[in-house]
């Protein structure tokens, strides 16, 4: 067998290893790779991922909690992506040099884990109403690809969380990853509008946000904070979030001030208009929307459009033509 086979047995037994929950096993084969061939850049990749999860979850053993255990695995995942950033930049054209696969093998190590902790606490039923717990297990459940459950533990965590962008962003992804896309752009579109600084990009796996998010980052450049702010806003322009509702008497009057309240911030602190102008411009396109639904007065519509128009020259071209 070749020096080239050998390796990439070598990995390829390496991330089944990881995938079983056993990082110890997956970093001993990886190690045994990199001796037969020092130079093989997924080999060393893949060995800095592993032992940066046996090291940083090294103190797991020492909590009695579950809960404690299984938030402690996921709340690495944000430092992970920021060591990730060092190796190779997010969104770079080459994939950022991650290694799907590799990173697919991580994935599976970090949610499982965290599944097996929670899964101990929803075993009798009485956390089956806790929506963080839920929305934590819909999460694993999705992140080890099992989109059947994780559609199930989510639309229980929305039952008491209908507001919150976090928990309808990660239900919008398990809808696109079953097929059903006219669900997932809807709640995507009211996700990004509710809580879009909550919304863990890193996080999602569906085919619409991914190219959605690389266009973007590739073409404007934008900061992750900033990223998630304009992607709702680009999304309508590029018709990735087509779907629009009317909207109920309480929502209407919550928008209006919303609007209201935006345009003054705007006004009085230019110094953040890197983050509300993006966020004033979706609610824009959602009062148009919802006037267009209730079919009032174009008159209204056209005074938004205006707005749109002086708040971004450059976003209002693209949106009328």
């Amino acid at each position: 067998m070749s020096i080239e086979r050998t390796v990439a047995e070598l990995i390829r037994k390496a991330y089944e290893k990881l995938k079983a929950s056993d990082a110890e096993g997956a970093a001993a084969l990886l190690e045994e790779a990199l001796q037969i061939d020092f130079d093989n850049e997924e080999t060393k990749h893949a060995l800095k991922c592993v032992n940066w999860w046996i090291e940083h979850t090294a103190r797991i053993e020492e909590m009695r909690n579950p809960y404690e255990k299984g938030g402690y695995i996921l709340s690495r995942l944000k430092q992970y992506y920021l060591f990730l950033e060092s190796v190779a930049p997010y969104g770079a054209p080459d994939g950022g040099g991650n290694f799907d696969q590799c990173q697919y093998a991580i994935r599976r190590y970090v949610f499982s884990g965290a599944l097996h902790c929670f899964n101990d606490l929803l075993g009798d039923g009485v956390n089956q109403h806790d929506p963080g717990l839920l929305l934590l297990v819909g999460r694993c459940y999705k992140g080890i690809g099992n989109y059947d459950e994780a559609l199930r533990y989510l639309e229980q965590a929305v039952r008491f969380k209908r507001e919150d962008g976090e928990v309808l962003a990660d239900l919008a992804d398990v809808n696109a990853m079953l097929g059903n896309h006219l669900e997932a752009k809807a709640l995507f579109r009211e996700a990004f509008f509710l809580n879009p600084e909550k919304i863990d990009l890193r996080g999602m796996e569906s085919e619409m946000i991914l190219r959605l998010r690389d266009k973007l980052v590739q073409e404007k450049n934008y900061r992750e904070e900033e990223l998630r702010e304009w992607m709702p806003v680009y999304g309508r322009i590029w018709g990735v979030f087509p779907v629009t509702r009317e909207l109920k008497p309480i929502e209407f009057g919550r928008l209006k001030q919303s609007i209201f309240t935006m345009e003054t911030e705007c006004r009085g602190n230019p110094g953040q208009s890197a983050l509300l102008k993006p966020r004033l411009i979706n609610r824009y396109f959602w009062l148009i929307d919802h006037y267009e639904n209730t079919r009032d007065d174009s008159d209204l519509i056209e005074e938004v459009r205006l707005k749109i128009k002086v708040t971004d020259p450059e976003i209002y071209e693209l949106y009328v033509k």
